[in-house]
């Protein structure tokens, strides 16, 4: 048993994989059909064995889901919620709409400094949306704490964070005083499913709403106007083209080899 402590984990809410994606208005992916972000899960998990490790909710242990978008983004946080996360903060606005990785860090740094005395930060490897790996480093420096990223283990002792990062060829073992950022893949564990008790308990639990007036930040500084990239173009892809059939008239193996060569496969 250690210390207690009071950690936020980022949860993104994504268009569902399931689905084709699909571009809307001002070269904006629709989000009508979207879920908690599978590589935030991981990140969650992480937090929950933190917690639970030292007595969870009932010894002052704090999971704090934390979520930037539209209304429907709450969901995101419901479902956080359900897997185990003591309370959830959803931070939207009009103003945030077409936020790049920049204008984001920006928003949710303001949030986690509302959220006060945080002891670890922790997010997904990416999101499934953007895939740009580009909030966890902005965020620690933002926020002037040390980053641990790509972490495929977690593991907090006293007051410093110690993760393992596999690379192709070795692994680095890396630590931090706390309160420090960390990113996790999808290596570090396996997340839970919510079950039917943690479904009725979030029901009790609290989400807070922030709009950027609460958090001090001015439109300009976020949304599209803040965001230092733009779309400036997305086309759909196109469909899928027929396929070459090759039929095996004894000399089948000649005419793969034949093919690839074309393709330059080999």
């Amino acid at each position: 048993m250690g210390d207690t402590l009071k950690i936020v984990v980022l949860v993104k809410h994504v268009p569902d994989a399931q689905f084709d994606r699909h571009i809307g208005p001002e070269q904006r992916l629709e989000r009508s059909e979207s879920i908690l972000s599978e590589l935030d899960e991981y990140a969650l998990e992480a937090a929950l064995q933190l917690s639970e490790a030292r007595g969870g909710d009932k010894a002052g242990n704090q999971v704090i889901a934390l979520t930037m978008g539209t209304p429907d983004a709450a969901n995101a946080l419901k479902k956080a919620l359900q897997i185990g996360a003591s309370s959830g903060v959803h931070v939207t606005d009009d103003a945030l709409a077409g936020s790049d990785a920049w204008a984001t860090s920006l928003a949710l740094a303001a949030a986690i400094r509302a959220i006060g005395d945080v002891d670890l930060v922790l997010t997904g490897m990416a999101s499934t949306d953007g895939e740009t790996s580009l909030v966890p480093a902005q965020l620690a420096e933002r926020l002037s704490l040390p980053q641990l990223t790509f972490a495929s283990s977690l593991d907090v002792d006293g007051r410093t964070a110690v993760i393992r990062r596999d690379g192709d060829a070795s692994s680095d073992t890396v630590e931090a005083e706390l309160p420090a950022v960390v990113s996790v893949t999808d290596q570090i564990n396996e997340p839970r499913y919510p079950n039917f008790k943690g479904i009725l308990a979030a029901k009790k639990k609290k989400i807070a709403t922030f709009g950027i007036a609460d958090l001090g930040l001015e439109p300009g500084q976020v949304g599209a106007a803040g965001s230092l990239t733009s779309v400036e173009q997305a086309d759909p892809r196109p469909p899928r083209t027929a396929g070459t059939i090759i039929t095996d008239e004894g000399d089948a193996g000649l005419k793969l080899v034949d093919f690839l060569a074309a393709q330059k496969l080999i």
